[in-house]
């Protein structure tokens, strides 16, 4: 079977925990904060955003209509003027204005209707066609014009034929372009009688009024992405200050729930020195209560010991062969429950320091001890990462574990998990399993649901709590659940972090 190298096992477990940090910040009180800051300062930005582009967008329309009405004035007088003329004058003026250089606007009398490729739409040209055709429908009762924009390379003059740029450049360049730059030209045609067309073609006074570059540039962008993260990082900066004392109470919370006493440094803002004074005292109280507790089992231990043994040699005096017997058993009896509750005591609270346990080699060597005692264990799975926690400890929740299990069910069979969280172990056995009314009643100190025999001769009925005592201790739990296919299954569940 293929495994893999250290190297590689190790770049897996560093990038699981990578994914599984960045997955978990935004349940920390810092990463909520800091994701509430950027969406209210990113909403704050869009709103103030919006409002100045649709002010902008209505002073632009507004400045437009203002230079619009004037110059629509003017072409209606330019209208009126050509149409009052003679026909046969017509030309002649617009020979003259030609020969001149052209005046602000273009105009020639054509035979038929330009074909004008319009520009895209946009809301500024419409404010400008609008202003336009209402002006000429009032001034000259004109309500079919032809307006639109066109750019000056592709704009037709005189027909369909011939470009601006085709004619000399005192015709018209003058007016309608402005070299190297292409503004928008203005046309606009009405019809003077059934076969002439007036060509008036001009440009607006603010020529790159259509300009589609939008007002979010990219430098605007810019600087609201750099506000932005300025905010962030000055923000981030601030709450980890805040909530680093809050980190270094929760993991002490921790460590002192898995045994291991850590007075808090008391720092940080009023509120959170309070807390970690607060804190301090609750783990004083407890830690002392915890101390009392061990050294008065100790005490009842010593103290009960010597009475024990003298009933004990007084018994074996006794004449009575049934008293002395009763006696006796009643002696070996109380010896049982001082030793069950020392020994419950002792094995829950172990004074060692938490390492890395390799969980997979310490079950090898359980499963080595379970042959050599001609036990069955069938182990299987794999870890990605040792165990932190107390190997003396640990080691003893196992055996417990799956010594019930050889006693139960002769056999048992060991799977092995883990993920990015958690440790799981499965002890399954193929024993008559546990009735449910009593899943939580084994675990209390003394119950044993069969009576002993060869294969586990001393039993109190205290292997499930130890078990359990010390998987709490390590911030884990111990489940029974009855299998379908027959037998219990007896579940290991140790957090990794």
């Amino acid at each position: 079977m293929p495994t893999q190298s250290p190297s590689n096992s190790s770049l897996k477990h560093k990038v699981k925990h990578a994914i599984s940090k960045f997955r978990r910040l935004p349940s920390s009180l810092t990463g909520q904060i800091l994701i509430i800051l950027a969406l209210g300062v990113t909403i704050a930005q869009l709103v103030s955003s919006t409002i100045w582009l649709k002010q902008l967008a209505a002073d632009a329309e507004q400045n437009v209509r203002e230079v619009a009405q004037p110059m629509a004035f003017r072409v209606a007088s330019t209208i009126s003027y050509f149409s009052s003329l003679p026909q046969n004058y017509r030309h002649i003026v617009i020979d003259q204005l030609q020969e001149m250089g052209g005046t602000r606007f273009f105009v020639t009398v054509n035979n038929e209707e330009i074909l004008i490729n319009e520009l895209e739409e946009s809301p500024l040209q419409n404010v400008v066609i609008e202003e336009f055709r209402n002006t000429l429908a009032k001034q000259l009762g004109i309500t079919n014009p032809k307006i639109a924009f066109s750019s000056p390379d592709d704009l037709h003059v005189i027909n369909n034929h011939t470009r601006l740029s085709d004619l000399p450049e005192r015709w018209g360049h003058h007016s309608l372009l402005v070299k190297p730059l292409t503004p928008p030209i203005l046309v606009i045609q009405i019809p003077i009688n059934e076969k002439d067309w007036l060509y008036l073609a001009t440009l607006m006074p603010d020529p790159y009024f259509l300009d589609g570059s939008s007002p979010i540039s990219n430098d605007r962008l810019f600087s609201l992405a750099i506000s932005i993260m300025t905010v962030l990082l000055l923000s981030f900066l601030i709450i980890r200050r805040v909530t680093k004392p809050l980190a270094k109470l929760a993991r002490a919370a921790e460590s002192f729930g898995q045994g291991d006493y850590q007075p808090v440094e008391e720092v940080g803002s009023e509120e959170i020195r309070n807390t970690a004074h607060a804190f301090n005292a609750m783990q004083t109280r407890i830690q002392r209560y915890l101390d009392d507790r061990e050294r008065l089992f100790a005490s009842i231990s010593h103290d009960l010991k010597t009475p024990i043994t003298r009933l004990r040699l007084r018994a074996e005096m006794v004449d009575e062969e049934d008293t002395r017997e009763a006696m006796v058993r009643d002696l070996e009896d109380l010896d049982m429950l001082v030793k069950g509750a020392l020994q419950s005591v002792k094995e829950t609270d172990i004074h060692e320091n938490r390492v890395e346990i390799n969980i997979l080699k310490m079950l090898k060597d359980l499963q080595n001890s379970a042959q050599l005692a001609q036990r069955n264990m069938q182990l299987s799975g794999e870890l990605d990462q040792p165990y932190i926690g107390k190997p003396l400890a640990i080691k003893r929740c196992l055996t417990n574990l799956i010594d019930n299990g050889l006693y139960y069910g002769e056999r048992v069979k060991v799977e092995l998990d883990n993920d990015d969280e958690l440790v799981t172990i499965r002890i399954l056995d193929e024993g008559p399993g546990i009735p449910t009314e009593k899943m939580e009643k084994v675990f209390q100190p003394y119950t044993r649901l069969t009576i002993k025999h060869a294969n586990h001769p001393s039993g109190m009925g205290l292997g499930l709590s130890i078990a359990r005592n010390i998987a709490r201790a390590h911030g884990g739990e111990v489940h029974l659940i009855n299998r379908p296919e027959g037998g219990l299954e007896a579940k290991l569940i140790l957090p990794l972090h």
